[in-house]
């Protein structure tokens, strides 16, 4: 196998990126051309993904934005290559972003991407390396107003994971599968008595094409 074979060259954006990221466009490029190099070859993203980067990751990644309240402190766990959290923050320069992930590769990916990113747009973001339940990792993170994940844990052990994270009044904003959809009505029970209130499906990016989604939102209730 050849290098270019391991490594393919990140896909053209479509039409529709320069409208999503706006002046973030050279960072979100910058990103996919990670994700396309260093994310194959560290073994964070699969080599048939590239062609498909824009539409089903990074475009896709950013129509969470559609569900983030202007200002929020978001916190993105299990965060992996940086989705949905690198997106959602090129796409929303307003939100204070956290990326949490347990896996060191991965954090050095997520280190290097927020460096290399901050040189070509200012990105204030913060990476912290532990797993969303543990105590140092709710302590490092302070206070925030929403928590996303993408296809990190079905939703009852996500919402037992985040605990910690999700104050009364936190969101939860899951990016997730057709089959947990289908499910969601059977662990609303399950959900609400963990906690959680107005548990619903939300369909996001509807002017992204192939790339829009729904996720699950939920709020943490009074304790």
């Amino acid at each position: 196998m050849t290098e270019a074979e391991r490594t393919p060259e990140a896909p053209p954006p479509p039409p529709v990126a320069a409208e999503v990221f706006g002046d973030a466009l050279p960072a979100a490029l910058a990103f996919v051309a990670k994700l396309a190099s260093d994310g194959v070859t560290r073994g964070l993203i699969g080599p048939r993904e590239v062609p498909r980067l824009w539409e089903r990751h990074v475009l896709n990644s950013a129509a969470v934005a559609e569900a983030v309240p202007e200002g929020a402190r978001v916190v993105d766990v299990g965060s992996g290559a940086g989705l949905p959290g690198i997106p959602l923050g090129l796409a929303r320069p307003d939100v204070a972003l956290t990326l949490v992930e347990p896996m060191a590769r991965r954090v050095e990916f997520l280190q290097e991407a927020v460096s290399e990113l901050s040189e070509v747009q200012r990105t204030p973001w913060r990476v912290l390396r532990g797993r969303a339940e543990e105590r140092s990792v709710a302590v490092a993170v302070g206070e925030v107003d929403v928590v996303t994940a993408r296809a990190v844990a079905p939703l009852p052990r996500l919402v037992g994971w985040c605990r910690g994270l999700l104050r009364p009044g936190t969101q939860l904003v899951a990016l997730v599968g057709a089959r947990a959809l289908e499910e969601l009505p059977s662990l609303v029970p399950e959900l609400e008595a963990a906690g959680m209130r107005d548990i619903h499906p939300r369909a996001v990016g509807a002017s992204l094409g192939s790339a829009a989604t729904t996720v699950v939102v939920m709020t943490r209730g009074a304790r």
